[in-house]
């Protein structure tokens, strides 16, 4: 009985606290911690901190992937500090694809706005998920699993995805292999690529090794 009550008091305590502060922008001068930013004192907090134009506008397509992610996480956007929100912009031109990658912090939700996005993503259990997505489709790709989008028509398709982090992370798997300092023979033991695949993949992507 004695432990339930402790329970309740400590939950109660929790829910007066975060009753007491509505928000806690970043204060993006300061470290990040695993919890996020430390909150910007209340009386410099002003409505540009819960407002932002950065996803209005189309990112730059003009790379190795023929796509832009132009994120409003709490570095962009400092209102989302602490809140469990966030938001990103995605434009995949004609050929493009974002490759396949994950987001460790947080499950994301897909919409499309324009054009066609052919979007997936892999069960822990290696079971695949696919779907040509249209404008006006949702998708919804849970946190940690590997997923991709790519473009699926003859024009450029862009969707706006949310996440249930303000820091959701991103680790796509192509640059995880190939574009950092990882030997060549590791990755060839773990992917059973041959050594020129694996250069010829380093060559493009900056790695080395």
């Amino acid at each position: 009985m004695i432990h339930i009550l402790l329970i309740l008091c400590s939950l109660l305590t929790f829910s007066a606290n975060a009753a007491v502060q509505d928000f806690c922008v970043a204060d993006l001068k300061g470290p990040e911690s695993p919890a996020g930013y430390s909150c910007k004192p209340a009386a410099t907090v002003t409505v540009d901190d819960f407002v932002s134009s950065g996803v209005g506008s189309a990112g730059n397509t003009s790379n190795i992937i023929k796509a832009a992610v132009t994120p409003a996480f709490t570095e962009q956007f400092p209102g989302v500090n602490g809140l469990g929100i966030s938001i990103a912009r995605l434009d995949v031109a004609v050929g493009g694809v974002i490759p396949m990658h994950t987001h460790p912090g947080g499950s994301e939700l897909l919409l499309v706005t324009q054009g066609f996005i052919q979007a997936g993503f892999i069960s822990s259990a290696n079971t695949v998920y696919v779907k040509t997505l249209k404008k006006g489709d949702i998708m919804l790709f849970p946190q940690g699993l590997l997923h991709f989008q790519v473009n699926a028509g003859g024009v450029t398709a862009v969707a706006y995805a949310s996440f249930s982090s303000a820091t959701p992370g991103l680790q796509i798997l192509d640059f995880a292999l190939f574009a950092n300092d990882l030997p060549s023979k590791l990755v060839e033991a773990t992917t059973f690529l041959d050594d020129a695949t694996v250069k010829a993949l380093k060559a493009v992507l900056g790695g080395t090794g």
